[in-house]
């Protein structure tokens, strides 16, 4: 090996944590920062690349909270050129801190704007139901928590399993969710102890939330339905889920390009593909997703979604994004694993 070689190798392996894969080639290079699981985003970096050989598509599977604080951390030099998926609070505090490269696509005016950003920042691609998911193997259907207070029931203590809620943005959605459903603040994180009381383990991150959840190291979780369905009908894990009888938080899922990032003429051309009309109703067959997008027509849809009996929560989507950040600072200094202590006021 010489040195050249050598020195190329150390820097990919000093970089592992910082990319998906390091390349050496002469390809043009893009850095993709997306929740959206490896089997999506494998398939998407496969049919672009076939259609561009000399671009180099790289991704980093990751919380979208935690896409957000790395393009933070970044913003000096940034190293991804888009940002796709996450809740679209995060998006819009990315958008004020002037992160985000404003990008206005073919398909914008089907998206209202409660679902988009100011000036073209952001816009939203799915809309995404949070659930409380089960173990099949371990539950019958009828024995699942109904609602969302169900979870607080001694019955379910040490058998709850949590994805740890700082660094995503799906359990930072229904934690602020929960808040926000309580006469005031101080109830709300009554609420968020009373969980904790009985949550087994929160996980690092997803896959071990699903590896966990299928093991029966615990009975029932919170997440998000499309997720579910894909670990239960493409992975075959023994999972099913609830919709809350009141009602559940729907979170808007959004894209973003990444101000200054690396070769933003080809992350736009990226964005094109994985949002154009054929990606969003194949996302929709093959991915679950439930599109954001009102022109795309129904029958396009599979079955399962244009039947959806979705009870939407109201959510103070601007009380929740502006508090959020405090209320899971406060989480974790005083209630992960201290609900008990913290409801007898100890």
């Amino acid at each position: 090996m010489t040195n050249r070689q050598y020195f190329s190798f150390a820097i990919c392996i000093l970089l592992i944590p910082v990319f998906a894969s390091c390349s050496t080639d002469d390809r043009t290079r893009i850095l993709v920062y997306s929740p959206h699981g490896k089997e999506m985003l494998s398939m998407y970096e496969k049919a672009y690349e076939e259609q561009h050989p000399d671009v180099d598509v790289q991704w980093i599977d990751m919380g979208g909270q935690d896409a957000y604080d790395r393009i933070r951390t970044e913003a000096m030099n940034p190293q991804a050129s888009l940002w796709w998926g996450g809740a679209g609070g995060a998006f819009s505090h990315a958008a004020d801190e002037d992160l985000l490269e404003p990008y206005t696509p073919s398909w914008a005016n089907s998206v209202g704007n409660a679902s988009r950003g100011a000036n073209d920042t952001w816009f939203g691609t799915y809309l995404t139901p949070e659930v409380i998911a089960y173990n099949t193997d371990a539950l019958d259907s009828t024995d699942v928590p109904h609602d969302w207070d169900e979870l607080l029931d001694d019955k379910w203590n040490d058998r709850l399993l949590i994805r740890y809620p700082m660094a995503s943005s799906t359990m930072r959605t229904i934690y602020g969710s929960m808040i926000l459903r309580q006469p005031s603040e101080d109830e709300g994180y009554r609420w968020l102890a009373g969980l904790d009381r009985n949550v087994k383990t929160y996980t690092a991150d997803p896959t071990q939330l699903y590896i966990r959840l299928a093991r029966g190291e615990g009975d029932v979780t919170l997440w998000n339905l499309t997720d579910i369905f894909i670990q239960s009908v493409i992975n075959g894990y023994p999972f099913g889920f609830k919709i809350p009888e009141s009602g559940t938080p729907i979170l808007t899922d959004g894209i973003a390009l990444v101000k200054g990032g690396p070769n933003l003429d080809v992350a736009r051309s990226f964005y094109d593909m994985v949002t154009s009309d054929t990606a969003i109703v194949s996302q929709a067959h093959r991915f679950y997703r439930i599109p954001v997008r009102t022109d795309i027509d129904k029958s396009r849809l599979p079955d399962w979604m244009t039947d959806l009996d979705l009870r939407e929560m109201p959510v103070d989507w601007d009380s929740l994004d502006a508090e959020i950040p405090r209320w899971m600072q406060y989480w974790d200094e005083h209630i992960k694993g201290r609900g008990e202590d913290y409801l007898m006021g100890n």
